[in-house]
Order: structure tokens, then C-alpha cells, then sequence
């Protein structure tokens, strides 16, 4: 029921993903007299789908606090959370209010054990193919122990979606010299230098620049300076797009040249297309959820679900969970910090 289209974009997008993925079922929730009129119009997908129909939807103004205390048990939003707490879903994707979505998700599935606070990770297109990038929102100012987190979630991400055994781990930073960045960023290079873990390769601290070249398969850093480095790219993406339409269409011999090059430019426009990058991932929780870009269109909802779907059927939950697990036996003195902070703020 979110995002600027609402099921207008979910439905048409459910059905792609159903044409392409013959083994997926979906659970709907929204309010059924708008859903149902849509979902009709695709038979095939009507039926692998369950529609449950919500009292409310979670508007994309509200507050989070009042998304919790108004939408819980009745929403759409909610019900779709409260899927995947009860087994009955494997994921979930949304398109609505990214506050309240966080906010819900964190009530109702919690973090892991071992986690302090959840990050949204997205998928970053490169040079080279892909790059996981964390945090990109969730949190503002992460300590040393939280970026170490980070880490680890990103490299079971990275593990779960790109087949790769060992991915490269890198820590965003302003230089690459271990002597420069923050504190925190510091001590976390030290913290994953030593951890010495099989399911990653830390690489070291990485600049603004190299997520674009794909220099490492996780990029690590805290919510305010991922969050700034996502929406950068995308309105650069379309400045370079824009640019190229104009130069294309300036004169005679350019649009003549654009005939012969189209084939080129076409896969230039693939590349770009920020759609298929669509779907941010908390992760940290007990459960998968996807949040999806609120102004996509339905090829980019698609894209949001397959993601979903890619990371449980590759069990990224059970990798994440062994991944925290080995390093905290490893590190004892992390929980212990935990510990006494919990303690504090009780």
C-alpha cells in the first residue's frame, strides 16, 4: 500500500517476478477493495498469492512513533512483518514509509542476539559487477563494535547474493593511511584485522571513489555518511543520463551517430538504471526485510522482491547467525563491552 504508487506498481511487479521465479508464493496485505480489482487482472499470479485484507495503511507522513502506535496489529505493514515472525513468509517487501518500516520491524522481529543496532544495506553496481554498501540510514554515528557488525553482516550478504566464499571487506574512510579517519573507524580496521574470520577478507580502510570501481565486495561505514554516498550516486546517475540525451539529440550528425551507436548506449542505460539496484536490506534483525524505493516503478518493486527472494533461498540468515557467532567466540571482550553498556543504559 506505500510508496508514491501503491499496489498500482506491487501488483505488476509481482506478477514479472512470478514469470521469472516459477518456485515463489506470495502472502498480500492491503486494504482488499484496492488490491483485489488489481490482482484479478493477473490470473496466474492471483494464483500463488494470498491476499488478507488491513483495516489501515501506514501513510508516508507518518511519524514512526505513530505508525507504531496507531498501525500495530491492524496495518498492512504490520501484518507483513508479523509474516515473517511467524514463519509463515520467508521475507518481506515494502514500498511505504522507511521510519515506520524500521520502526515495526524492530518491534516486532527485535535485533539479533548479538547486535546492537540494524543497518540498511544496498546494492551498489561497480566497475567490476556488484559491491554490498552498509550503513546507508539505519544509524547515525556507529561505534567501533557496531561498524565490526556491519561487517560481518554485509560480508554474509555479499556471501549469500554473489556466490563468493571469502568477499573483500573494506572500511569507508578518508584516506586510506591507517593513521587518518576517525576514531571509530580505527579501532574497528584493528578490531577486523585481528578477528581473523574465514567467511571474510578484510582489505582495509577504502575512499569515496573506490565503491564505484568496486575495489573491495563490502563497503562498511555509519548511516549519515552511506546515506549522503547512495543519494550522490543515484542524482549523478541521472546527470550523466541527462547530459547523454541532451549531446544525443543536440544536432543532425549527433542523432545520426546516436543510430549507430544505439546498441552501445543501451547497454550504457542498463547499467545505470538505478532500478535494478532498487531494495534496501535491514539487516541485524531476526528476519529478512526489504524496503523498497517509495517513486519505483514496477520493474523496480520487482527487483526489491528478488531480492528478497535471492537472499532466502541462499539461507542468509543462518550464514549471518554463524558468521556472529565465530567472531564473538573469538572476541569475548566485544560482548563483554555490550554488556556493561546495556547495563548503563538500563
Amino acid at each position: 500500500m506505500g510508496g508514491d504508487h501503491g499496489p498500482s506498481v506491487v501488483i505488476p511487479a509481482l506478477q514479472k517476478v512470478a514469470r521469472r521465479r516459477n518456485d515463489v508464493r506470495f502472502l498480500i496485505y492491503g486494504i482488499a477493495d484496492e488490491v483485489r480489482p488489481l490482482l484479478d487482472k493477473y490470473p496466474e499470479l492471483a494464483a500463488i498469492s494470498e491476499l488478507t485484507h488491513c483495516e489501515i495503511a501506514v501513510r508516508m507522513d507518518d511519524k514512526p512513533s505513530q505508525a507504531l502506535r496507531h498501525g500495530r496489529w491492524k496495518s498492512s505493514m504490520w501484518k507483513a512483518i508479523e509474516a515473517v515472525k511467524a514463519g509463515q513468509s520467508h521475507s518481506c517487501v515494502s514500498a511505504g514509509n522507511t521510519g515506520a518500516l524500521m520502526a515495526m520491524s524492530k518491534f516486532c522481529l527485535r535485533t539479533m542476539a548479538s547486535i546492537e543496532r540494524p543497518a540498511i544495506a544496498a546494492i551498489w553496481p561497480t566497475v567490476r559487477g556488484e559491491s554490498v554498501v552498509l550503513d546507508v540510514g539505519a544509524t547515525i554515528g556507529a561505534d567501533a563494535h557496531q561498524l565490526v557488525d556491519f561487517a560481518i553482516l554485509g560480508a554474509a550478504m555479499a556471501r549469500s547474493l554473489f556466490g563468493i566464499d571469502r568477499p573483500t571487506v573494506g572500511l569507508l574512510n578518508v584516506g586510506v593511511e591507517e593513521i587518518k579517519g576517525q576514531e571509530e573507524v580505527k579501532e574497528a580496521g584493528q578490531l577486523l584485522r585481528e578477528a581473523g574470520m574465514m567467511s571474510m577478507s578484510y582489505h582495509g580502510f577504502v575512499e569515496g571513489d573506490d565503491i564505484g570501481k568496486g575495489t573491495v565486495d563490502v563497503v562498511v561505514t555509519e548511516g549519515f555518511a552511506g546515506n549522503i554516498a547512495l543519494k550522490t550516486a543515484e542524482g549523478t546517475a541521472r546527470q550523466i543520463g541527462g547530459y547523454l540525451r541532451a549531446a544525443m539529440s543536440r544536432t543532425l550528425m549527433a542523432r545520426i551517430g546516436y543510430l549507430f551507436a544505439r546498441d552501445a548506449f543501451q547497454r550504457l542505460r542498463e547499467k545505470m538504471d538505478v532500478r535494478k539496484a532498487n531494495g534496501g536490506v535491514f539487516l541485524g534483525l531476526n528476519g529478512i526485510v526489504v524496503k523498497s524505493h517509495g517513486g519505483t516503478d514496477d520493474e523496480g518493486f520487482a527487483a526489491a522482491v528478488e531480492l528478497a527472494y535471492d537472499m532466502a533461498r541462499n539461507n542468509l540468515m543462518d550464514r549471518i547467525e554463524a558468521d556472529l557467532d565465530l567472531f564473538h567466540a573469538r572476541h569475548p571482550q566485544v560482548a563483554v563491552h555490550r554488556t556493561s553498556q546495556e547495563q548503563e543504559h538500563e
